[in-house]
């Protein structure tokens, strides 16, 4: 006890906040990178809603706690809100192992609504995690340094400004990518003429979208099933999603409308979120799909054919020589079609030599390391009689060799360059 001033007064500590942190280059990268991670679960929440409400709350919340983190690191950076972000971060990435690495979620994958146009969006969230986490831990570890000479400072921002544009890049980009996925499926409007949205499978409990295009309904249409290309890894059923080759799409299925078609385009389960032979799987599922369903959409069953770009080629091609199993919904039903045109459709991948670096990345990323699964993902491995008419345009890895094998078998086999008019010439004399 002392007096001061003839007042008595007790001693004090000072009172001492934590010492700020700078928003220097690595706290920003931080914070861009946890905000990426943690919009893009939330922007696929919507569609996770639709499937299961409590995975949709349990992300939603993660996703919540995260983004507080993100506003407390960035408005009051300290050592201790930077451990808070770093715990955040962490979290998140915890959750997503527990869910796609360990698929301790048995139910059905939670992440797969998030990967309806890129397959690999929830692995994008994950990185952008493990970004946030080293930078926020990096940042409370060094502490608060004296402020650094301006010279330095703009050393800084150069030397991590390619990092912060490629986590906000690739925040963007996750996003709009798990965003696509959240408008529904409605109610059909096929007999009313336009585009109608359905509902055609839901294997593992995915819902899967097809988009119907036709005329005015004037009797049984025969259909076309469009599969998009993408590598089997990226694109969507929407002509301005990614790779659906939409200036080709768009005048193709308004010339086969306009003949009296209709045609249908699907969402089909893309990789490394899931394994093959899921893609092929939800093709067949698709035909039968149509089968099932065509006096409610006034279709001809008996007249479907299928037309792919690329690995939608692909899946074309095997929808017509590779007799695989009808299991699964719309039992009774079988996916065989009408006729096949492939456009600039790989044919084979069991045989490497000539693939650039980029083009071998992505046939590993979508089927793996197994031969065996190279050779049944392989169009040319199932040439043989039995077969639909096939129109083979825009050359293709090994079309000229599946031309071959197919002519030797009997199959009638149309080859070179298709024009928007040719393709639609040779679905009307195979598939009406």
């Amino acid at each position: 006890m002392k007096v001061v001033d003839g007042q008595r007064g007790t001693d004090r500590p000072p009172t001492t906040s934590p010492p700020p942190l700078r928003r220097g280059p690595l706290l920003v990268t931080a914070v861009f990178a946890a905000f990426g991670g943690a919009l893009i679960p939330v922007a696929a929440v919507p569609a996770l809603w639709r499937i299961w409400q409590l995975y949709a709350m349990v992300f939603g919340a993660v996703a919540a706690f995260e983004l507080v983190a993100v506003v407390a690191v960035l408005g009051w950076p300290t050592r201790k809100t930077a451990h808070f972000g770093a715990l955040a971060a962490c979290g998140a990435l915890a959750l997503w192992v527990l869910t796609r690495p360990l698929g301790l979620l048995t139910r059905f994958d939670p992440w797969q609504p998030a990967d309806t146009v890129a397959g690999f969006t929830d692995w994008v969230a994950a990185g952008l995690q493990v970004v946030a986490v080293a930078g926020f831990l990096i940042v409370a570890r060094r502490g608060a340094h004296p402020w650094p000479s301006a010279p330095r400072r703009v050393l800084a921002w150069i030397a991590l400004f390619p990092v912060l544009v490629a986590v906000l890049a690739t925040g963007v980009a996750g996003t709009v990518a798990a965003a696509d996925g959240s408008t529904g499926t409605a109610a059909s409007t096929l007999l009313d003429g336009g585009a109608g949205t359905v509902e055609y499978c839901r294997p593992d409990g995915i819902p899967l979208a097809m988009d119907v295009y036709r005329q005015r309904a004037g009797g049984q249409a025969p259909v076309v099933l469009f599969l998009h290309g993408g590598g089997l890894v990226l694109g969507n059923r929407k002509p301005t999603g990614a790779l659906l080759t939409g200036s080709r799409f768009g005048p193709l299925r308004d010339e086969l409308t306009a003949r009296g078609f209709a045609v249908a385009v699907i969402d089909f389960r893309l990789a490394p979120a899931a394994h093959w032979p899921a893609p092929l799987a939800d093709a067949r599922c698709a035909v039968r799909f149509l089968k099932a369903n065509a006096a409610a959409l006034a279709l001809d069953p008996a007249r479907i054919a299928v037309w792919g770009t690329g690995t939608g080629g692909t899946l074309a091609s095997l929808l017509g020589v590779a007799r695989g199993p009808d299991t699964g919904q719309y039992a009774g039903q079988d996916s065989s079609v009408r006729a096949v045109a492939a456009l600039a459709a790989p044919e084979d991948f069991t045989d490497f030599r000539g693939l650039d670096p980029l083009t071998r990345a992505s046939v590993l990323l979508a089927l793996g390391r197994s031969p065996s699964t190279w050779r049944a993902a392989s169009p040319l491995a199932y040439a043989g009689s039995g077969a639909p008419p096939f129109l083979l345009g825009d050359g293709g890895r090994k079309s000229a060799e599946f031309a071959a094998g197919l002519r030797a078998a009997g199959v009638p086999v149309t080859e070179g360059p298709a024009s928007d008019g040719a393709i639609a010439d040779f679905l009307a004399a195979t598939a009406r």
